[in-house]
């Protein structure tokens, strides 16, 4: 389905800066806000960015777009939703990556206690250094000698 087909499942309203939104969010690599709206101005002119915090949260709400908001970093927004998947944040750069479940189905992790809540998704974030970050370093251990 296109975007303009997913807004409309989702019960949202088909417009030039929500289509320009799902395009910025889909081609880029877990980018911010400010990013994203550079890339809905380059796309369709002049958008303020109150519009696309708002559209955002709209596609979020609809399920479109998953937001992620790691520890010190801004929140950022990716169009990879539904399966639960997470993060590994790079502390040197911020750089962003997908990393499938940890183990098992959704929610990949059970708490040792889940204190009478239904747990329907797990939100994980693995931080350390990317590989181009490693290797400015130097001295950093390589992923066989990890402890």
């Amino acid at each position: 389905m296109d975007d303009a087909g997913l807004l409309r499942h989702a019960g949202l309203r088909v417009t030039a800066a929500r289509l320009a939104i799902m395009r910025a969010v889909s081609e880029g690599d877990h980018l911010d806000v400010e990013a994203i709206h550079r890339g809905v101005c380059e796309r369709v002119g002049q958008v303020s960015l109150q519009a696309v915090y708002d559209s955002l949260n709209a596609l979020q709400r609809g399920g479109l777009v998953r937001r992620i908001e790691p520890a010190g970093s801004p929140t950022r927004y990716e169009t990879r939703v539904g399966d639960n998947h997470h993060h590994l944040v790079c502390r040197r750069c911020g750089k962003v990556t997908d990393v499938d479940c940890a183990v098992g189905h959704a929610p990949c992790l059970e708490p040792a206690s889940d204190a009478g809540y239904l747990v329907d998704e797990a939100d994980v974030i693995y931080w350390g250094l990317c590989p181009p970050c490693r290797a400015e370093a130097g001295g950093v251990p390589s992923d066989s000698a990890r402890v």
